[in-house]
């Protein structure tokens, strides 16, 4: 199963190049309802029971709260980096918000513009969602189980298996441990695509409905982030030309320069997780491909909820490994890496460092703060979408026809950016894929 059979269909085109993005919303889920396999993906998603040892739940690292991110305050502020289910078990990254990225196309090359697209976790190690589901399960640094037989076992155990059953009775008929474990993972990847995990419901989303006005300095904010700040290069702002509503993010791959983060547990464990210690660099999906031009490069993400706390004073941390903790020094950083270098740490990848998008914005302070309030406007939860009309077109059956998604889609987004790198070969399936986020 790909990303395709989820509804899901992504095809890129760069310079003039135009981002086809078809993504399904079903009935029930638009009015705010979860269908019966979403309903077994999020009992799925929150049971602490599938660890091992039991304490650790998908949702122990990725909350509702934190806009499907971290969601202890104090970790983010500390390490940013989740203990596992085992004790003193640490991966090497932050948790990257399980929110929208339902719409990540399956993993690619895009020969045009020489860059990759696509794919989950921070790396892009899983070519789709339902791979990604899997991972945790059986990464020893995170959920800790021996084998899909064993997550299968507790599932059976589980007070919700009739539902399971329900879902997937004839498959099971003839499943063994691996097939149940694939189902497991697909209920998941279901949750994660349903209108509860993806609601559209951001301030800036009723700003596009016309059911709601920016203030005057988010209006500031959001004219900088489209110009002066470079941000919608990355983070596409704007709505398809059917109306699809945006996703701020293309899906791609970059350097931004991010300096090491140096409470980051992973530097401290064994030599058999971590063999170069003190001296580690996280070589993104760079590293996962044994690609050099690509070293350093970390999939662009979502800026959906990217202030969603549960209070004002809730820290959340940012980049890849957490080593910024607030929005203002993460846009000062994008805005002034390259014109007061002295101010920040030298990027944890010296290579491939991108410098001609970020960097040297030449924003002034209050500039700063203004796109930092922009993109408080972005956190879900401001307003009822399926109270207006669905902000876009709606048509036809799903081309899948898989009955993981419903029978509607939106159309096509629009995305304009072009980028630059050397080109490389489309990606191959890696055996020794580091056990990390």
């Amino acid at each position: 199963m790909d990303l395709d059979q989820q509804g899901r269909e992504v095809s890129v085109r760069r310079g003039g190049w135009v981002f086809l993005l078809m993504f399904v919303i079903a009935g029930r889920a638009a009015a705010g309802e979860l269908t019966a396999l979403e309903q077994l993906g999020k009992r799925l998603f929150f049971d602490a029971n599938l660890s091992s040892p039991a304490g650790q739940s998908c949702a122990s690292c990725h909350s509702p709260e934190t806009g499907f991110t971290g969601p202890v305050s104090a970790t983010n502020q500390k390490t940013a980096v989740y203990q596992g289910a085992a004790p003193s078990r640490f991966g090497n990254r932050k948790p990257p918000s399980a929110a929208y990225a339902s719409f990540s196309p399956k993993l690619g090359y895009e020969a045009a513009d020489e860059t990759y697209v696509g794919g989950q976790f921070w790396d892009g190690r899983a070519l789709n969602l339902v791979e990604q589901a899997k991972g945790p399960f059986l990464n020893p640094l995170e959920m800790n189980n021996a084998d899909a037989a064993e997550v299968v076992r507790k599932v059976q155990a589980a007070d919700y298996w009739p539902l399971f059953v329900q879902n997937f009775e004839a498959e099971l008929k003839t499943a063994d441990m691996d097939a149940a474990f694939e189902m497991i993972a697909r209920a998941i990847a279901a949750y994660e695509a349903s209108s509860e995990v993806n609601s559209f419901s951001s301030k800036y989303d009723a700003y596009l409905a016309g059911k709601a006005e920016l203030t005057v300095q988010e209006k500031r904010g959001l004219d900088l982030y489209v110009g002066k700040a470079n941000c919608a290069a990355c983070h596409p702002n704007d709505r398809g030309a059917d109306g699809s509503p945006p996703l701020f993010t293309d899906f791609t791959y970059d350097n931004v320069g991010a300096p090491a983060n140096p409470r980051n547990p992973f530097y401290q464990q064994t030599a058999s997780v971590n063999p170069e210690g003190a001296k580690y660099r996280d070589l993104g999906i760079g590293g996962v491909l044994k690609q050099p031009d690509h070293y350093g490069k970390f999939k662009v993400p979502t800026l959906r909820n990217i202030d969603k706390r549960p209070s004002p004073d809730f820290v959340k941390s940012y980049l890849h490994n957490g080593t910024f903790k607030n929005l203002k020094e993460v846009v000062h950083f994008y805005n002034s890496r390259d014109q007061l270098p002295s101010e920040f740490a030298d990027p944890d990848v010296l290579d491939n460092v991108n410098r001609e998008e970020l960097g040297k914005l030449g924003l002034t302070p209050a500039e700063e703060d203004d796109v930092v309030v922009f993109l408080t406007t972005l956190s879900d939860g401001y307003w009822n979408p399926a109270s207006a009309a669905p902000p876009g077109p709606v048509a036809g059956p799903s081309p899948s026809g898989n009955p993981l998604v419903g029978d509607r889609f939106y159309g096509a987004g629009e995305v304009a950016r072009v980028r630059r790198f050397h080109p490389r070969p489309p990606p191959v399936a890696s055996e020794d894929r580091p056990p990390v986020r």
